[in-house]
């Protein structure tokens, strides 16, 4: 599939929707992405990109801004507090913020270098003991507390079980936000981004159907 393609059919789950054209963000995942394929996009004018893991983002995309301007870069993956500054020098956004211990470290750090990427919080909406995110008894509290440090929360952000239906985790996700005065909902992947639109998706996150399958052996 094509970059063209899945912005064409974002384009009608908004109007499906009855929302606004341009109301959802695409961010091309380009994890574990060879960096002719990424380059590839780039050259067709598409310029919101989200990697999981903040050596691979050192890696890539310095680079690619010296040769491309308006990259906006989403760090989608957790995050380990060791990391946070150089999450904070990469990334205009980051989406995994989901423990205590890092939102204090995003706090000092933020207030050490002057700026702070525009922040989601993660939910585990399935309690999955395998996934990050803040579980959704605990999210208000959660999202109380980054205010109280100043964080620029924006919104949040989950990942469905595989296994279950993900337009109940989409609507539990955007209730939280809702009673939390919170706009922002990073929902939707490759293969269920048309249900998170339906549901109130502000950034859908898609990889392989825009860059193709990715080589993990590499």
């Amino acid at each position: 599939m094509s970059l063209s393609e899945i912005k064409s059919r974002i384009t009608a789950a908004e109007t499906a929707a009855g929302r606004a054209a341009g109301s959802v963000e695409l961010i091309a995942v380009s994890k574990v992405q060879p960096n002719e394929r990424v380059e590839a996009v780039l050259k067709e004018g598409h310029r919101v990109f989200g990697e999981n893991k903040v050596q691979e983002a050192a890696g890539k995309w310095p680079g690619f801004r010296e040769q491309y301007d308006g990259i906006k870069l989403h760090l989608i993956g957790p995050l380990q507090t060791n990391k946070a500054r150089q999450a904070m020098e990469l990334a205009d956004v980051i989406h995994a913020v989901d423990r205590p211990k890092l939102a204090n470290t995003l706090a000092r750090l933020a207030q050490e270098m002057g700026h702070c990427p525009d922040l989601f919080i993660q939910v585990n909406t399935g309690a999955e003991e395998q996934k990050a995110g803040v579980l959704p008894s605990d999210a208000d509290g959660f999202i109380k507390e980054c205010r109280d440090l100043d964080l620029p929360v924006q919104g949040l952000m989950c990942i469905p079980p595989v296994d279950e239906e993900p337009s109940l985790h989409f609507a539990l996700l955007a209730k939280i936000a809702a009673r939390n005065g919170l706009s922002g909902l990073s929902m939707g992947m490759s293969s269920d981004f048309e249900t998170a639109i339906a549901l109130g998706a502000t950034h859908v996150r898609v990889g392989s159907a825009i860059f193709g399958a990715r080589d993990y052996s590499a």
